[in-house]
């Protein structure tokens, strides 16, 4: 009990004591950035395009006193750089492993921080991957972002008092594609814009919200129960297994850029995002590249008045630029070299997420953050969904490419990179398991031709039964009933003792066998003649390496040159 202090401290109280002086310094180190509160653009239905939310200048900790062994200006020595080394090392192994003591408590805080959601609402149960020669899998992960005015905080960042309460919208939504070897990782931006029917969603309180029958735009399927809802429309309109979602609201996202310390954007001219009509999130910037940080990054990320043709395509150009910069910035390992800072950044990252409930630990978080780590900047490709403007009352509204879009989707399901370079992913093999006899396979055969713009083709399933009766499939039978659109071909099977006869279907048709599936929606062999199929013929099956449309808009990681343009309504 008398003896020198430290020296007789159990290892709680010694963990105890590290947590408070880091605690310590992450308050002494919280740069904030001044900025107005700008208020609404009336961006339209589903809009709410505000931003702003004024902090004041917090000051910057750098300049306290350093201790004793702190006052020489002689550089440390090794041994010296060591320790710190080792107590960085021990702290990050409090706040990840959550190892005794105080370190438990502040990774049980930490984890209830976290909010958690169901990861589906929807009625269709999604697919299984496909391992590659390694047996590893991709990991897919939508990341949302809400525009919800359900806290004071949101409510001040946001504007738009008419909307307080509302149900939130998903006005930011991001396919984050890892492939299965992790060597490449492939984004999707779906434009907020984006004109789909939604499916049947069950909200966790049991509220149902039915099918769509008319184009919905895509942003709404957040106030339709909850995130799960937003990953059962991506699923119905792509067909890519979603494993995992992650959420972040206005504030948020400034707590996460105040903690990162500042991210670099470039513009290639002055822009000051607020007109004459009041429209714009208010963000102003010179010309050339700034670190943006708290306010004025949520302001980047919500402009759309001042990028280049004032819509949401523009926008998200602009946060892929955003994303890049901050992957460089955290792949630098500033903050995770410094222990104080690491603790701002595990506080702000599980405050601002809303997360699926297989992601709601924070060593789960960190085992996702380090299949990230695994993918080289230069192999990330950014993209935006392909997309065409809509007509009369959907005028402005956009609406998914044929054709392109779904290329972009099947490259992502076959885990196919998007910045064209090889990847060591294993091509779909055939089963062990024997066909039957061609002649014996029954097959049902419906056509799914029709897309958002154009009705079924005809006579697309009577003409590919005819095929399949030439090639000796004669129980083959045609769905005259079902005419749900299908973007791509699939043959479906309902157990593991009928993939050898689907697979002996695409066989015959040419059709690959990625396109083969084992679905619970099916009670035999189902063959859905898609969208990609209109035309009478042997299945177009692409020629030569995929490449990513150029209508998705590609952009690499590496890419610190990328400027966005200025619309020159908003210069100064």
């Amino acid at each position: 009990m008398g003896g020198p202090v430290g020296r007789s401290s159990t290892p709680g109280e010694r963990t105890r004591s590290r947590v408070r002086g880091a605690d310590q310094l992450g308050r002494d180190e919280s740069p904030h950035e001044g900025d107005g509160l700008p208020g609404d653009d009336g961006d339209g239905p589903g809009g709410r395009e505000a931003s702003g939310g004024g902090r004041r200048a917090a000051k910057d900790g750098r300049g306290h006193k350093a201790g004793a062994r702190g006052r020489s200006s002689r550089r440390a020595p090794k041994s010296a750089k060591r320790r710190v080394l080792r107590w960085s090392a021990s702290v990050l192994a409090v706040l990840i492993l959550g190892t005794g003591g105080a370190g438990y408590l502040y990774y049980e805080h930490l984890n209830g921080n976290i909010k958690k959601e169901d990861l589906t609402l929807g009625d269709k149960q999604m697919a299984d991957h496909k391992a590659n020669a390694a047996g590893q899998t991709p990991l897919n992960i939508l990341l949302i972002g809400s525009d919800a005015r359900d806290s004071k905080a949101n409510q001040k960042l946001g504007g738009a008092k008419e909307t307080f309460g509302a149900p939130p919208l998903a006005d930011v939504q991001m396919l984050l594609h890892i492939s299965a070897d992790r060597s490449n990782l492939s984004v999707i931006s779906m434009p907020r814009d984006t004109m789909l029917k939604m499916p049947k969603c069950t909200a966790p309180d049991g509220e149902v919200f039915p099918a769509s029958t008319v184009d919905v735009q895509t942003n709404e399927s957040l106030g339709r129960g909850g995130p799960g809802c937003t990953v059962a429309t991506w699923y119905e309109l792509t067909g890519i297994r979603i494993d995992h979602f992650m959420m972040i609201d206005f504030a948020g996202v400034v707590s996460m850029a105040d903690a990162i310390g500042g991210v670099p954007v470039c513009v290639d001219a002055n822009i000051n995002s607020r007109g004459r009509d009041g429209k714009g999130s208010g963000l102003k910037l010179e010309k050339g590249t700034t670190y943006v940080k708290g306010v004025q990054a949520l302001q980047w990320l919500r402009t759309r008045y001042g990028f280049e043709d004032n819509t949401d395509l523009g926008r998200a150009k602009a946060q892929h630029q955003y994303m890049n910069a901050m992957v460089r910035q955290l792949r630098k390992g500033t903050k995770l070299s410094d222990p104080a800072k690491l603790m701002n950044l595990a506080e702000a990252a599980t405050e601002a997420l809303t997360v699926d409930k297989g992601l709601d630990t924070v060593k789960k978080l960190y085992d996702l953050a380090e299949e990230f780590k695994k993918v080289p900047t230069k192999r990330i490709t950014m993209s935006t969904m392909p997309n065409v403007y809509g007509t009369g009352t959907n005028n402005g509204r956009v609406y998914p490419k044929a054709g392109d879009a779904e290329q972009l989707f099947r490259m992502v399901r076959d885990d196919v990179p998007l910045d064209g370079k090889a990847s060591k992913r294993k091509k779909p093999e055939a089963t062990k398991d024997p066909s039957a006899p061609v002649g014996e396979i029954a097959v049902a055969v419906r056509n799914g031709t029709a897309t958002d713009a154009l009705g079924p083709a005809s006579g697309r399933a009577s003409d590919v039964a005819d095929q399949l009766k030439e090639a000796g499939f004669a129980k083959t039978t045609v769905d005259p009933g079902d005419v749900t659109g299908a973007a791509r071909t699939a043959i479906l099977y309902p157990s593991a003792d009928l993939e050898g006869d689907a697979q002996a279907v695409a066989k015959a048709l040419g059709v690959p066998l990625s396109q083969v599936k084992k679905s619970t929606d099916v009670s035999g062999i189902s063959l859905a003649v898609g969208a990609d199929w209109r035309e009478d013929g042997t299945y177009p099956v692409s020629k030569g390496k995929e490449k990513t449309p150029e209508s998705a808009g590609a952009l690499n990681g590496d890419d610190e040159k990328a400027c966005m343009k200025v619309n020159p309504n908003y210069t100064w």
